[in-house]
């Protein structure tokens, strides 16, 4: 089928260009969000968030009619839920565990708009098992529609998570530029998916399961986590030892299977800081390293 009306749930530094990529299609975009401030500025075809290019497409994309922004959910074909997943302690313990109460909430929001034929993707970056969770909540929420948990490709509803893999900074080039990893509760789902995707993303549409395009987000920044603390490690090591770090580094690079990055102050954003602990979470007693990076 043709995507015709899409809804944006979340419009922060991933909602927002998302959505102003899919109108400058001429995709009719529905942009959703709590902050009232947020909607009033993007309906005048302004922006409330920093990223090159951004004021750009939104300004002509609510200009032209393809995009505006609400504070309640309307029907739509597709719905992208791009809200945050912070984490959290629990008291008395040390392991930090993610909050997925803005994907509830999203999901209480969109639940009584579903239609028959809904495609739902999920692309908050998720520990291992979000998407399943998202699917049981809706399936609660409308025990009038099928879910593909329970009835598989002949499902009325169909959801996928297809995370964000954006630098801030070059994120209008790298939505459109970078591959995209789409994982579908079924093979139908993803089809889908990839198919809503293939409306801009000139990368590869690589399809996989749910489960896997979860962990593969996680992977990504749990690799740059372990490797930047190797090089912050190796740097209080040489100090100790009265070795030029800089130097050491140059010279192990030389070899053609190495590539140390430079220390630093340690990891910090969006990203890195926080998705490392949602494999530990998910396992705890295997992911010695990432726990340790």
């Amino acid at each position: 089928m043709t995507f015709k009306t899409i809804s944006i749930i979340g419009l922060g530094y991933i909602g927002l260009p998302t959505a102003a990529v899919f109108a400058s299609r001429k995709i009719r975009v529905t942009g959703v969000d709590v902050n009232q401030h947020a909607v009033d500025t993007i309906n005048r075809g302004e922006i409330h968030i920093v990223e090159p290019d951004l004021d750009i497409a939104v300004h002509s994309a609510v200009t032209e009619g393809y995009l505006k922004a609400v504070t309640t959910p309307e029907k739509a074909d597709a719905f992208i839920i791009a809200v945050p997943t912070p984490f959290y302690t629990e008291e008395g313990q040390s392991n930090l565990k993610p909050d997925l109460s803005y994907i509830k909430a999203s999901c209480e929001a969109i639940a009584p708009v579903l239609e028959k034929g809904n495609l739902i993707i999920l692309e908050s970056t998720s520990p291992v098992g979000a998407t399943l969770k998202m699917a049981n909540w809706l399936a609660e929420l409308r025990s009038d529609l099928t879910f593909p948990q329970n009835e598989g490709e002949n499902a009325d509803i169909s959801i996928a998570h297809c995370p964000e893999r954006v630098l801030p900074g070059h994120v209008m080039r790298e939505l459109i530029e970078n591959d995209r990893i789409i994982g579908g509760i079924t093979p139908k789902c993803a089809e889908r998916s990839s198919e809503l995707y293939k409306a801009f993303v000139l990368g590869e549409c690589i399809i996989t399961t749910a489960n896997t395009a979860e962990m593969a987000k996680l992977t990504e920044n749990s690799f740059r986590d372990a490797n930047i603390a190797f090089a912050n490690e190796l740097s209080i090591i040489c100090e100790k030892l009265n070795i030029n770090v800089w130097e050491l580094i140059k010279l192990a690079n030389r070899h053609p299977r190495v590539n140390i990055l430079k220390p630093g102050c340690g990891v910090g954003g969006h990203c890195i800081a926080v998705d490392p602990w949602f494999i530990v979470d998910s396992a705890p007693e295997e992911a010695k390293i990432v726990r340790a990076a």
